[in-house]
């Protein structure tokens, strides 16, 4: 049942809209400062960075989509040989469903196999750790050892677990259990929503336990409120929850400015412009997940196409602010407007902190 599930979910995002639909990532409200007189050349730009010991040529991530069906192992394939062909990293799906069934194991250790030196995340849910913590282990190390993981992420989300028929609705326990995982595994542990985002209160809980590494999965991309929609025979509570989440670029906002641990920034960035506020806003890099699945049903050289065009499109924001690596580009100016603003000032977020850094 769980691979078919999986299944529904590849095809929901590959053939329906499930982005939100009035809500937005909050970047619309970011507005970098132009450097008419940047005194550098564009095509020495750097935009490598290293996580935890693996150097990468881009701080773009896949962030997790698939496997646990037979027909994610292609996908898997081609988005881990364009990864590491293009030097990034990348992130799985729920193992959940290769644990339980070791017959679909492959269809994640196909990363691996065509990844051999690249970044790569595994991913089991929270709802999957409560309870015994000898089992919770083992049910961590397995999925390390299913793709030899540089990173362990436990995925949040309750939301489409409260939307999903067969969702894991008790959340006692969330926080003790992650704090076994982190004191009992060997690799580094990254929490992650999946799409609506983490506020700077439960961002510092999950700091204090020991977590090493946030994806704030933010709204204003991929709703899984809206793809459990698709699947339920009774609407309304999908549709009412469709919108439901923290903006990626207030969560990015506010968890940089209250943690001292590595950011990553996702949820609805689609572009290199995208990318270079959220690091701007305090990101160490960035996942992206819908749209590279899509080229991913098309082929090895659009997944390319896509990774190139979102790295120039990078360097060229960089250009214009005068920033020639990443270290830079998190210092640059920029202005806070809009919604955004009003939602980080009601936070208590100072926002004009960023308009005259340098």
């Amino acid at each position: 049942m769980i691979s078919d599930r999986k299944l529904e979910h590849l095809l929901l995002c590959k053939h329906y809209d499930v982005q939100y639909k009035n809500k937005k990532t909050g970047f619309e409200d970011i507005e970098l400062i132009h450097n008419a007189l940047p005194e550098i050349n564009k095509d020495e730009i750097d935009i490598s960075t290293n996580i935890f010991g693996k150097k990468l040529e881009s701080p773009l991530i896949i962030t997790a989509i698939t496997g646990g069906h037979p027909a994610a192992l292609k996908i898997n394939k081609e988005l881990a040989m364009a990864a590491e062909n293009k030097k990034i990293g990348l992130g799985l799906g729920s193992q959940r469903a290769g644990i339980e069934n070791p017959e679909l194991s492959n269809t994640y250790g196909v990363a691996r196999e065509n990844a051999p030196n690249t970044l790569l995340i595994g991913n089991i849910g929270a709802p999957q750790i409560i309870g015994d913590s000898k089992k919770s282990e083992e049910f961590a190390n397995n999925a390390i050892n299913m793709i030899d993981a540089d990173i362990l992420a436990i995925h949040l989300n309750v939301l489409q677990e409260s939307i999903q028929p067969e969702g894991d609705i008790d959340a006692n326990g969330y926080i003790n259990s992650i704090e076994n995982i982190v004191n009992s595994v060997d690799i580094p542990i990254m929490a992650k929503e999946t799409g609506t985002g983490i506020a700077s209160e439960e961002g510092k809980i999950l700091e204090d336990m020991g977590v090493d590494f946030i994806d704030v999965a933010g709204a204003g991309g991929t709703s899984w409120a809206a793809v459990e929609t698709f699947r339920a025979e009774d609407k309304y509570i999908g549709e009412l929850f469709w919108d439901w989440g923290i903006p990626t670029a207030v969560s990015t906002a506010e968890l940089s400015n209250s943690l001292n641990i590595p950011i990553i920034s996702s949820g609805g960035i689609r572009s290199g412009l995208d990318a270079a506020k959220a690091i701007a806003l305090g990101a160490d890099s960035v996942g992206i997940a819908l749209p590279i699945l899509k080229e991913a049903f098309v082929g090895h050289d659009e997944i390319i196409k896509f990774i190139n065009t979102f790295n120039d499109s990078l360097k060229i924001a960089m250009f214009l602010v005068g920033a020639k690596n990443l270290e830079e580009l998190k210092n640059s100016n920029l202005i806070i407007k809009g919604d955004t603003k009003n939602w980080l000032e009601e936070r208590e977020f100072n926002t004009k902190n960023y308009s005259r850094r340098k």
